[in-house]
């Protein structure tokens, strides 16, 4: 079921929502998911974010999806770099309450939160199992605000980023024909990661897709989901 949480902040309280996976499915330790929306599902009624993207799939799959699901929800007319702090303790709070895993925690996002998942990665490079980054990217030249933080100045930032997160598994996903986030800044991506050596590293191009590739990357790619449970942080 999605139970309803509240957390401080910086002295602000902000609603959010974590999917529970019944027992049989999850065990006793299941894995963990951090879900960032897009910027359609900003506000402050910790509801919305679960409306769109993951939150309808895990509806249809209530008895057996198997992770915890966190859902933050960004406050309006922010971004998720603004909302890191936000990010990172609805993470750890749902974690602990529910008994997650913190080998196997992923994090994915769409649109605004394919960019949230390559920030939050950079500023934990060693905390995520593996990334989904959906309709994605680094930089927007239309919305510059949305644009990843810690690579300004960088010469090349999807070399520097794929430096950095080389040995994390990657699968993005994204619509041949958006218009809203180009394609090519995925393709940008992915073509860093495989110069970079990257160790599993996918792209998933939809031809038929526009700005939603959420729908057929989490409702319509089974093995999406086979793929990121097998995923478990490499410990040392």
């Amino acid at each position: 079921s999605f139970v309803e949480r509240s957390i401080d902040v910086a002295g602000t309280t902000h609603r959010y929502q974590v999917f529970v996976p019944a027992s049989a499915a999850g065990g006793r330790t299941p894995p963990v998911i951090v879900f960032l929306h897009g910027s359609g599902e900003r506000g402050d009624d910790g509801a919305k974010q679960t409306q769109v993207g993951i939150g309808p799939y895990i509806r249809a799959h209530l008895t057996d999806f198997q992770a915890i699901v966190v859902f933050p929800q960004a406050p309006d007319e922010t971004e998720w770099g603004d909302n890191a702090g936000l990010v990172f303790a609805t993470l750890d709070a749902a974690t602990r309450e529910f008994n997650g895993d913190p080998n196997r925690t992923y994090l994915t996002g769409l649109s605004m939160g394919g960019y949230g998942t390559w920030d939050m990665a950079l500023r934990a490079p060693g905390r995520f199992a593996a990334l989904v980054p959906v309709c994605g990217g680094l930089v927007h030249p239309r919305r510059p605000s949305m644009g990843v933080s810690g690579i300004t100045g960088t010469e090349d930032p999807y070399a520097a980023v794929a430096a950095r997160l080389k040995d994390t598994p990657v699968w993005q996903f994204h619509g041949a024909k958006d218009d809203v986030v180009l394609p090519e800044y995925s393709r940008q991506i992915d073509a860093a990661l495989q110069a970079a050596g990257a160790r599993d590293a996918h792209l998933t191009i939809f031809p038929d897709a526009n700005h939603n590739s959420w729908d057929p990357a989490y409702s319509q790619t089974p093995e999406l989901w086979t793929w990121l449970f097998a995923q478990r942080k490499r410990t040392r």
